[in-house]
């Protein structure tokens, strides 16, 4: 299976090369410090929420997490976090699936784990207010914090069980070998692409021009990029714009028309409408509010 770029795989050391799996609690202070850095590796990883808010990239898409959400990262999936509010809390866990593997495949790992561990059953990667998925998560952190006798049983046993959950629940693709290798392709061709977003979305970034950085025509291009992203280049570009924005009126001392202009809208009232679109207030409202409370909506 092809692999995503060596520059952001991350080594993954185990505590116990025996036993693939680790968990942990992360906390961090600082609006706008990075939580993590663009990478990837080849275990499932889900992070659990306790406090605090952040927006989270994933494949080049950023997604607003606060607590009670659980953001779930497939194999090879390129995450990164951005720390949105003033702290932050969350729960880690990684898996490496081969742990539920063995030498005498039965009818539950060829179904299921072994098309997992490929990459070819991929999940949602929000998920938001699921009980029975929480519960198990906060069990499996529990197991790891007291480490009682059957330590290993029960962490397998509670792995089979939140997999369950995401199989029946929060499955976005399923693929097979060959779309699979397809969509890894696709992903490593449009990587330049996400990357010229990113750092260019203050210019006039057209589907023409990206087109062409990627030797594709319009009509082809468009709808890669909307199978891979869920979202037009318009739309993709506009949540990028936003969430500068939303940064930098909660964290800098700049005026909301310099904001509108570093974000790259010339036109303030533009700029307004879209913000609201997208975030459901105001620009205004956010600079009323920074300096008494912080606030998130969907």
């Amino acid at each position: 299976m092809q692999q995503r770029p060596l520059s952001l795989l991350e080594p993954m050391n185990m505590p116990d090369p025996h036993f693939p799996v680790k968990h942990g609690t992360m906390r961090e202070t600082g609006r706008g410090v990075t939580l993590f850095p663009a990478h990837w590796h080849n275990h499932i990883e889900l992070l659990q929420f306790r406090s605090g808010h952040a927006v989270i990239e994933v494949n080049y898409v950023p997604i607003e997490a606060g607590p009670g959400d659980i953001m779930v990262f497939n194999s090879n999936d390129i995450h990164m976090g951005i720390l949105q509010s003033e702290s932050v809390e969350y729960d880690i866990l990684i898996a490496d699936l081969t742990l539920l593997q063995s030498q005498s495949p039965d009818a539950a790992e060829t179904k299921y784990i072994t098309p997992m561990a490929q990459n070819r059953i991929l999940f949602r990667n929000q998920i938001s207010g699921d009980a029975r998925l929480t519960a198990i998560l906060d069990q499996l952190a529990e197991e790891f914090r007291t480490r009682q006798s059957g330590f290993e049983l029960s962490v397998k046993s509670l792995l089979y069980g939140m997999l369950t959950e995401l199989l029946r629940g929060y499955v976005d693709l399923r693929l097979t070998e060959n779309e699979s290798h397809t969509r890894l392709r696709n992903l490593e061709r449009f990587e330049p692409i996400f990357h010229y977003i990113e750092t260019n979305y203050t210019d006039d970034i057209t589907v023409d021009d990206l087109a062409a950085r990627a030797s594709l025509s319009r009509f082809h291009f468009s709808r890669l990029f909307r199978q891979l992203t869920g979202r037009t280049v318009t739309d993709y570009v506009n949540r990028i714009r936003i969430n500068k924005s939303e940064y930098l009126l909660r964290s800098s001392e700049k005026t909301i028309a310099e904001i509108a202009m570093a974000a790259g809208y010339n036109d303030l009232s533009y700029f307004s409408r879209t913000f609201r679109k997208y975030r459901g207030y105001a620009p205004s409202e956010v600079r009323s509010r920074r300096d008494t409370e912080t606030v998130f909506l969907d």
